[in-house]
Order: structure tokens, then C-alpha cells, then sequence
């Protein structure tokens, strides 16, 4: 398997997932793309930015054109938005798109198209035409077309409805569900069969993305209706639908997305891919799944990724309490270490140890031949006397006095290892 796939845009939530499921496939080559300067320049180590806006006459244009020039074999939209409009143009694009056919994809982008496609269903939520049809406050209101939390409004009688509608008609007027919400990811293989339906409960959300999730065992109605949904329309790959308890404890539909969700990197730690049986069954593979029986939750918040601007051939590296945590290896420190060595660059262990340094590494599991010279030196003599100035070089050391001799000695950029994230290269 030699295959390219575009991601775009690369920097969304959805977009940082989708690397995360393949950035380690063999076979797999991830480029991402983006219309905005965003985080996907960061985590992609193939990345094109300037594409044009999604509703820009030329973007299918200049979509095909970057699909000529990589070799791209397949399309991982991730955004609702782009995923409608790569479905709704397949038939002019030169490379394959991983979601569902276009009916489907412009029923889910519509949550009126949704409610009325599943009427009648006992799971549908009661979505009313009128105020005057309202026979029970609180109701919600929530734009027909949108993600995450934008432009939603909780109102307590008719009068408070009424002036969030007259500031946008659009809203749809929907019963207040007060409960717990949930998300059930799917994934529907070429056959139309739900090979997948796994329940998480969204705990914590932060601008419409679950920041705080954990894994559930699947309710029967649940799957019940995840079976309901799979009947009644087609998918292809992966998808999801989310639910939320009403007032007596039924779980009502909020809203189906046949695209990757950022959240659905619980059940791939658990052995569920979504991206990548996706990918799999678009290329006419029989997949098989193997979900680990455990509960798993997951906690987001902001990453730190950085763009140093710093060219080096050489670290000079501590050891105590540098490359070691206590009595045991820094994990973090040795992360670096192996990104040095992946890229070539030199790598000097400079060390006032009092044990033999040798011996230690070895009882730490730490092969000595990881560093093109190991300097052992004693507690009095000066580590700038042993630094070479042939070649650029940093200088990772906890001790901030050895640092400051460094820089004063050769003005060589020196780092503590709470820096040390600043060099990690996280683009793939």
C-alpha cells in the first residue's frame, strides 16, 4: 500500500485527529492543507497552505491541481462545511473523498433536513414550526446549519423566543432536553453493514468541542437506534450521531456528521481506527475490529507546538537530573535524544557523574554508543574548557550557573529541560 491522503483543512480538531490515527501507517503519506494559517503547519510535516475558500469559484480548481502535482489518492475532509461541498463536487474531483454519498452528507448538514427525514421516529425531538405551536417552556433554539455551540439560546418563555428569533429567523425551535449528552461513534463498512457503534458521554465541552469524554457501554435503545439511523440512510466509513436525555430520560437525536469526530481518539486507544478502516474499506479491504474491554477517558486542553527558528548539527547534553528523573530516565529527555539522533545531529554527553557514567547507563538501559562522545569530567573542571566551536551547537543542562558560563564562554543558545519542548519536532 502506497497511498497519499489529503487532509484539509489540516489544522481542525478533526484534521489533528485524523493525523494522530495515521501518522504512523506504513504505506501512508498524510498531507495537510489549509485555507488559514493555522495549527496544521505545526503537525504536518507535508503541508500547502493558501487554498482558496471552499465557496471561491476556484477552489475545486485549484484543489485538482494540487491533487496532479502530489499524487493524491484520497480526501479526508474535516469540517462539516468542507465535507458537503467535496461531496457534492466528487464527480469533479480527481481524487476519491472518504464520506458518505452526497444525499447523506446534505441531510446531516441540515438539522431541519434531519428532524423531518426521521419523523415520526420515537427518537426524533419535537421540533416545532411555530411559538404558537410551543406547548411547554423552557425550548432551545439552534441555527439550522452550524457546529459546535454558535448562535444556540435557551429560552424560558415566548417572549424571550421571540427576541432571540427576531435577531435571527432562522433558528429552529426545539424542545428543551436537559439531560446528558452523548456521542455514538459508528462506522459502516462498503456493504452497508454497522460494523461499529461505540458510546461516549461528553462530560466537558468548550466551544462545542468535548474536552472531557470516557467511554460507556452502548445502551441497547442506543444501539438500537444507531441501527435505525444506519437502515435509513447511507453511510460509508466512519460517522457519528449525538443524543441527549429529555426531561423523562429518553435519549433524543441531535444531530448526525458523516466525517471523523476530534473525540473519537477514545475508541482508536482503544483499537478502533476510525480513519484508518475507513480508509481500508475504501480500498475494498475486508477489516476486521477488535475493541479492548476496558474504560478509557480522555481530558483536553491546549497544547503547546513550536516554530524555532534555530539551525544546530550538535547537542552537548547533562546527565544528572537531566537525562535522568530521580533514579530513573527522563522519558521526555530521551524523546529529544531520539529525534536527534533521527535527524543526524550530533550528540556529546557532558558529565560531572561521581559513579562510572558507563556502568550507569547500562543499569539504566541506556546504550552508551546513543552519544558520539561521552565527556566524564570532575565536580571542578569547567564544561565550557571542553566544548568544540566547529559546529553549531545547543547546550541542554539543569543547572543554571553551567548554562550561564556556556553563553558567556561561546554564546551558544542554551536550554533547562522545561525547554526542551520548544526542540521537539511533532510534524509528521
Amino acid at each position: 500500500m502506497d497511498k497519499k491522503i489529503l487532509v484539509f483543512p489540516c489544522g481542525s480538531e478533526i484534521g489533528l485527529e485524523i493525523n494522530n490515527a495515521l501518522k504512523f501507517v506504513k504505506g501512508v503519506t498524510l498531507i495537510g492543507g489549509s485555507s488559514v494559517d493555522d495549527h496544521g503547519k505545526y503537525v504536518y510535516k507535508n503541508y500547502i497552505d493558501g487554498f482558496p475558500n471552499i465557496e471561491d469559484d476556484q477552489f475545486i480548481n485549484f484543489l485538482n491541481e494540487i491533487i496532479s502535482e502530489r499524487n493524491i489518492d484520497y480526501i479526508f475532509p474535516a469540517h462539516d462545511s468542507v465535507v458537503l461541498k467535496l461531496a457534492q463536487h466528487q464527480d469533479k474531483i480527481a481524487a476519491e473523498v472518504l464520506t458518505s454519498p452526497k444525499e447523506t452528507c446534505e441531510i446531516c448538514r441540515s438539522k431541519k433536513k434531519t428532524y423531518e427525514y426521521f419523523e415520526g421516529k420515537d427518537f426524533n425531538p419535537t421540533m416545532y414550526n411555530s411559538l404558537d405551536d410551543v406547548d411547554t417552556y423552557p425550548v432551545f433554539l439552534k441555527p439550522d446549519v452550524g457546529q459546535g455551540s454558535k448562535g444556540v439560546a435557551l429560552a424560558s418563555n415566548q417572549a424571550e423566543a421571540l427576541q432571540h428569533l427576531q435577531r435571527d429567523n432562522d433558528l429552529l425551535v426545539l424542545e428543551y432536553l436537559p439531560g446528558k449528552e452523548y456521542t455514538i461513534d459508528c462506522f459502516t463498512d462498503r456493504h452497508g453493514q454497522l460494523r461499529f457503534s461505540g458510546m461516549r458521554e461528553r462530560r466537558r465541552v468548550k466551544s462545542g468541542i468535548s474536552v472531557n469524554s470516557h467511554t460507556i457501554p452502548l445502551d441497547a435503545t442506543v444501539k438500537k437506534m444507531a441501527h435505525s439511523i444506519n437502515d435509513a440512510m447511507v453511510f460509508r466509513g466512519m460517522w457519528f450521531f449525538q443524543v441527549k436525555e429529555d426531561q423523562h430520560g429518553h435519549f433524543k437525536l441531535l444531530e448526525i456528521a458523516p466525517r471523523i469526530a476530534g473525540t473519537m481518539n477514545l475508541f482508536r486507544n482503544q483499537g478502533v481506527n476510525f480513519p484508518l478502516l475507513t480508509l481500508f474499506d475504501r480500498m475494498n479491504f475486508e477489516v476486521d475490529i477488535i475493541q479492548n474491554n476496558y474504560k478509557l477517558e480522555v481530558d483536553r486542553a491546549f497544547t503547546n507546538r513550536f516554530k524555532v527558528d534555530l539551525e544546530y548539527d550538535r547537542v552537548y547534553i547533562d546527565f544528572d537530573d537531566t537525562i535522568t528523573l530521580g533514579e530513573k530516565v527522563n522519558p521526555y529527555v530521551m524523546m529529544f535524544i531520539y529525534q536527534c539522533l533521527s535527524q543526524d545531529k550530533e550528540l556529546i554527553l557532558i558529565t560531572k557523574h561521581i559513579h562510572d557514567i558507563k556502568e550507569t547507563l547500562k543499569a539504566l538501559k541506556i546504550d552508551e554508543s546513543i552519544f558520539n562522545e561521552i565527556i566524564h569530567i570532575t565536580k571542578t573542571d569547567m564544561k565550557h574548557t571542553y566544548f568544540s566551536t566547529d559546529k553549531k551547537s545547543i547546550f541542554i543542562d539543569d543547572s543554571y550557573n553551567e548554562r550561564k558560563q556556556i553563553v558567556q564562554a561561546h554564546g551558544f543558545p542554551v536550554f533547562d529541560i522545561d525547554a526542551i519542548e520548544s526542540l521537539i519536532d511533532w510534524r509528521n
